[in-house]
């Protein structure tokens, strides 16, 4: 064995610092549902910015030091506090907010957030058919009353889901996670709230996509595409 070693440090190197660099440096993340729709479609690969908020021993989720500040409306990847399955999904609500939803519609700090209908659009759901989906604009609104980010949601309102909760106040070094696709996400709705120590990175374009529902058939128009 140390004669192989020997012979192949270099490669072994490389496969060290390049496992050093994905876990804590940049990372990129393969997109498996639908829960992120419109914004996000299965067959994407986003780049990951693992030092947006915490720099973090290699391999843990110890954080050596604070680097940033999550905002809302920032899509980001983190380990799920009830299982530590990976998962992307977008940042509602930030330490100390108090929100609730009600029909589908947010409330911040006691400012509604902003809806616009868009369109629609057929959609195929797994082990459920084709149905209609709405896309809406939804634009929460800051602290200080202008206009926060606005960003696209997906609601297809035959399926059965939470569309009314709280209210609830987030605690200290936590965040509240949403999917895009609100009728259809696992999200903080279902696991509560994420710690800080939990958050890999933010999402913020995407790679490469494929339509993995036709043959892998590259989706050329989505490379290099900047989140919204």
């Amino acid at each position: 064995m140390k004669p192989w070693m020997r012979a192949n440090k270099g490669f072994l190197m490389f496969l060290l610092l390049f496992g050093v660099f994905r876990t804590a440096v940049a990372d990129w993340n393969p997109i498996p549902s639908g829960s992120m729709r419109p914004n996000l479609l299965e067959g994407d690969v986003v780049f990951v910015n693992r030092l947006a908020f915490n720099l973090k021993v290699p391999l843990t989720n110890i954080v050596l030091q604070r680097l940033g500040e999550p905002e809302r409306g920032d899509i980001v990847t983190f380990f799920s506090p009830k299982d530590g399955t990976r998962l992307i999904k977008r940042v509602i609500a930030l330490p100390g907010d108090t929100l609730q939803m009600r029909d589908e519609h947010l409330t911040i700090n006691g400012r509604p957030a902003q809806y616009t209908m868009l369109d629609s659009v057929p959609e195929t759901v797994d082990h459920v058919g084709q149905l209609t989906a709405q896309h809406i604009s939804e634009s929460n609104t800051g602290n200080n009353g202008n206009d926060g980010h606005a960003h696209r949601i997906q609601v297809l309102a035959q399926l059965p889901a939470l569309r009314s909760f709280g209210p609830v106040t987030v605690p200290a070094d936590h965040y509240l996670m949403l999917g895009d696709n609100r009728d259809n996400s696992a999200d903080s709705r279902y696991f509560g709230f994420v710690p800080r120590e939990l958050l890999i990175g933010k999402a913020e374009r995407i790679l490469v996509s494929a339509n993995i529902q036709d043959h892998w058939q590259p989706r050329l128009q989505r490379f290099g595409m900047k989140l919204e």
